[in-house]
């Protein structure tokens, strides 16, 4: 018999999450049937699309969803076997009894000088978030000019560097001076903290004149605005997150953006990485050789212990993160 925690929602998020909406959960967990393993959390993942699907996907009292990279510390199936480590979605849980269903073993080629928390961000689902958004969506061609929101998150950083990687100018936007020290570091040829400008149009205007063929849009609201305004005509807009509206109480109204598509004859569509899964595993092994070769470089924002997952949620929310959020048991 193994202790499980579990964090689950207490109560839907009304606004800003706060502490007394979360609840620790302890129970025992059965040994494992046939067919099935116990794993034991070793890296936990904070996202702001867990902000917005509580409220798709999940009621109150429930386990608060999440991907986690697991240990499988008991086994009674051969397909993943005692030691080995899995990307599971098993949610806000420091040990879970799965079938085997879901679990992506990591990669075999995966080299031990690299933290396996990175199959949570760079060689995970926010790489390929940005892989599938620049590839996918906006069908990025080397010269163009494209600009990134949200750029020091987990997801933004990784489409600037694979937009310098196809030979494109990059444009991202940040909310302190150290993420945008740190984009800089990482490439990108024009950066700003949005917070700070006198004007946001004036500075999305001086960093591209000539505007923009591509968005990969992060952050919504008064920010996509603007931006539209700044596109060039038959640009096209990724559609990732809109992390300035996940905690909204009353939703934000206008100004609408139709009278500017049309004029501009751009292309919007959302997506979500899941679309292409069947592409996963080649597009993982993409992300593994660029990090291996030094084109694509990460930083982590790790929080350490299980109990304190609601704060480095509500902390990632807040903007408190340079790269990937996660929290090491």
């Amino acid at each position: 018999m193994v202790r499980a925690q579990s964090w689950v929602m207490t109560k839907h998020f009304d606004g800003f999450p706060k502490k007394s909406d979360f609840g620790l959960k302890v129970e025992e967990l059965p040994e494992p049937k046939d067919g099935e393993v116990l794993l034991e959390a070793e890296f936990l993942s904070v996202d702001p699309y867990m902000r917005s699907f509580s409220k798709t996907h999940m009621k109150e009292g429930d386990v608060m969803i999440g991907g986690q990279v697991a240990k499988v510390i008991q086994s009674r199936n051969p397909a993943f076997p005692v030691g080995s480590h899995v990307v599971s979605n098993s949610g806000w849980r420091t040990h879970t009894i799965s079938d085997g269903t879901g679990l992506t073993p990591i990669l075999p080629e995966w080299p031990k000088d690299v933290s396996l928390s990175l199959a949570l961000g760079a060689i995970g689902m926010p790489g390929l978030t940005a892989v599938y958004g620049i590839e996918e969506v906006l069908g990025l061609q080397k010269g163009e000019t494209l600009l990134v929101n949200a750029a020091a998150g987990a997801v933004g950083s990784v489409v600037g560097q694979i937009a310098k990687i196809k030979g494109c100018k990059v444009v991202g936007s940040a909310g302190t001076d150290a993420q945008v020290a740190y984009l800089r570091e990482l490439g990108f040829d024009e950066v700003f903290n949005y917070k700070t400008v006198g004007s946001l149009e004036e500075a999305l205007r001086k960093a591209s004149p000539e505007g923009y063929d591509c968005f990969f849009e992060n952050v919504g609201g008064s920010f996509s605005t603007v931006a539209l305004q700044q596109m060039k005509n038959f640009g096209r807009i990724a559609v990732c997150g809109s992390i300035s509206v996940y905690n909204d109480s009353t939703p934000q109204t206008g100004p609408y953006p139709h009278l500017t598509m049309i004029l501009k004859q751009l292309k919007m569509e959302g997506f979500m990485q899941s679309r292409w899964e069947h592409k996963h595993p080649e597009t993982l092994k993409r992300l593994l050789a660029w990090v291996k070769e030094g084109k694509l470089h990460y930083r982590e924002h790790v929080t350490k212990g299980f109990e304190n997952m609601p704060a480095a949620f509500m902390g990632m929310l807040q903007g408190e993160n340079i790269g990937k959020a996660v929290v090491a048991v």
